[in-house]
């Protein structure tokens, strides 16, 4: 019995089922995997693939397969993670009576405005970055304090090129406002998030999950 099942296995593995896998494909014009994945589901569907991949022919290509898959199912629900998680940022309203709130916004004109102290929280020096009233919390109800965290985010982590192109906002006939502008910036970056049309950057410069983290950078 055991020599039959090793006979089996051996003309099976080496003959009858590629023979069996070329005659599916002509007839269902689906390779293997595809099969699997329309016929089957939960434990059947895992357990058919596991077995298709064990007795690949090619263990490099099986190996490579393999790990290129798991790439691309971590970036494809990392990519819907990632909406989900930047909807909800955006969707918490600035509120100047939460603290970390305050302290981000406070946070954001120490790294803009090192050298000049905010006399008052309400006060028009707001201005000066780019604000449109006497307090800024107004500018962040399109965005949410997801505009704020990324305005903090590119003045932290790129404060030089943030100084520059706060300086060159003030310019008498080309100046803007520095984080109305910013603001919009994120308002662009997130139509591109929720469109899809940001898919393409991610899955191409991140190997594995997209986070908050690569939103911020490409902001």
């Amino acid at each position: 019995e055991n020599m039959f099942f090793s006979l089996w296995e051996f003309f099976y593995g080496h003959f009858f089922r590629f023979w069996m896998k070329w005659v599916l494909r002509q007839m269902t014009g689906k390779c293997e995997l595809q099969r699997i994945f329309d016929t089957y589901g939960g434990a059947q569907r895992t357990y058919r693939i596991e077995n298709s991949l064990t007795h690949s022919k090619s263990k490099k290509q099986n190996e490579a397969f393999q790990i290129c898959m798991r790439a691309c199912l971590l970036q494809i629900t990392g990519y819907k993670q990632l909406c989900q998680d930047v909807e909800n940022v955006r969707k918490k309203p600035y509120d100047s009576g939460n603290v970390q709130h305050e302290q981000l916004l406070l946070k954001l004109w120490n790294l803009l405005m090192p050298t000049e102290k905010l006399k008052a929280r309400i006060s028009k020096q707001w201005a000066d970055i780019g604000f449109q009233g006497d307090d800024p919390k107004t500018d962040f109800r399109g965005m949410g304090i997801l505009g704020l965290i990324n305005l903090v985010y590119f003045s932290e982590n790129y404060t030089s090129e943030a100084h520059q192109i706060l300086s060159r906002s003030n310019h008498p006939k080309l100046g803007y406002s520095y984080a109305i502008v910013g603001i919009n910036l994120t308002e662009m970056a997130y139509s591109l998030l929720k469109s899809e049309a940001l898919k393409l950057h991610l899955y191409n410069f991140v190997p594995g999950i997209p986070t908050m983290e690569h939103f911020h950078q490409f902001y």
